[in-house]
């Protein structure tokens, strides 16, 4: 009865019959879904659009997670004026709303502007800018007096040029956004005072290969050490290309490489040579080097000794540049138009090979370039009668030409 009481208070059978009613309504015949579409995210489509240079799918897409305040159209447009002020076309324009649409709300004249400044101050003059902006958007995040002047001051410390510093921000824009007196500071430290590093191979390293500073100080310090071992000093040639490689793995992955090259034929001293010469020959998979040295061994019936003089050869792929290369040299020297093949003819560039190997002997051997690309991208290797005429036709057709040798 309680129950029946409180129901009959706060429903009325009136009211309960209506609502009863207009739910059956409902339920038999339901709406069409409503297209939900606000001013603010109307305005912010048109402004992508017409303002900021996107295409109408991508201002969509970049609707769904961003919005601008229709109330204060006034702020990202002040924002691309600064942007074109400072070089930024758009191109640049676009390519950085869809990246970081939120720019379009930072402020101007606390965030954007001085930080624009300084780093145009620094050297990022004219169309260094965008493209640095572009390379790391966070660059408009982060704060510019706590992260990406400590940032720079800490790098300019080991970079003694302007040149020097430019090229490095090139090549690891990512790091203004780092802490570099936590990152940067103890890997330098650890290379010089631990591992006996000159300062200008440390320079040299961040330079080449930035990424460094994000190692463990620990694993540093054992690459060097390992490098060492092997009888190349901080201060030789190879000293860096080593460092890196086997900054790169680890221990039992450097054991496992050198057993596939003694599985290969192979001595430790024989490896260990080629690796002082050329130390990317041990930079890919086991895998890669297997199959690598399977070719070289029994396709072009190399001796192991040619490869630890030439350890250079593996390095280059198999697929993209030694297969094909081989089997043109193996058609002319058919035709008795080379004598053998010699291992410089592999390290020669590309648009040299192509000038000398293929443009010079395409009237005596029709439809050679064709059957080279066709190589590269793993087609037929037939070169013959009927169906080297027909190739050549086809050649001539599509309008191939020595241009499409590239490397």
């Amino acid at each position: 009865m309680a129950t029946n009481f409180i129901r009959n208070v706060m429903f009325p059978p009136r009211i309960r019959l209506r609502f009863l009613h207009s739910s059956a309504t409902i339920s038999s015949v339901p709406p069409p879904l409503p297209t939900i579409e606000t001013s603010s995210s109307s305005f912010t489509v048109e402004f992508l659009v017409n303002s900021c240079g996107l295409s109408l799918k991508s201002a969509l897409s970049v609707s769904k997670k961003f919005q601008l305040n229709d109330k204060t159209p006034q702020i990202p447009q002040a924002v691309l004026e600064l942007f074109k002020s400072h070089h930024f076309s758009d191109t640049h324009v676009a390519q950085l709303i869809v990246k970081r649409p939120q720019v379009l709300n930072c402020r101007i004249h606390d965030n954007l502007k001085p930080k624009f400044e300084y780093l145009v101050k620094i050297g990022f003059e004219g169309e260094l800018l965008p493209h640095l902006i572009l390379s790391n958007t966070d660059i408009t995040r982060v704060s510019l007096t706590s992260q990406i002047k400590p940032s720079v001051e800490c790098l300019r410390l080991f970079l003694d040029s302007d040149e020097k510093f430019l090229t490095f921000v090139k090549r690891g824009s990512w790091l203004l956004t780092h802490n570099m007196k936590i990152l940067l500071q103890p890997n330098v430290d650890v290379l010089v005072k631990e591992g006996g590093v000159p300062a200008h191979v440390v320079e040299r390293l961040l330079l080449l290969h930035p990424t460094f500073i994000l190692q463990n100080p620990e694993r540093l310090i054992n690459a060097v050490n390992s490098v060492k071992n092997l009888g190349l000093e901080t201060t030789d040639t190879m000293f860096i290309q080593a460092f890196r490689v086997m900054l790169q793995m680890s221990e039992s992955t450097w054991k496992k490489k050198i057993e596939v090259m003694k599985s290969m034929g192979f001595s430790e001293d024989d490896i260990l040579k080629a690796f002082k010469r050329f130390p990317q020959c041990l930079a890919c998979s086991e895998d890669n080097i297997r199959k690598t040295l399977h070719f070289y061994f029994n396709t072009m019936k190399l001796e192991p000794q040619t490869i630890i003089v030439n350890p250079a050869l593996l390095g280059y792929s198999i697929e993209k540049r030694v297969r094909p290369r081989y089997h043109v040299l193996k058609v002319l020297e058919s035709k008795k138009l080379i004598k053998g093949i010699k291992m410089w003819i592999l390290v020669i560039g590309e648009k040299n090979f192509c000038d000398k190997y293929i443009d010079q002997f395409k009237d005596e051997v029709p439809g050679l370039l064709e059957f080279y690309l066709g190589i590269k991208e793993g087609k037929s290797l037939m070169l013959d009668g009927e169906e080297l005429q027909q190739r050549n036709r086809e050649t001539e057709r599509k309008g191939v030409t020595r241009n499409m040798c590239v490397e």
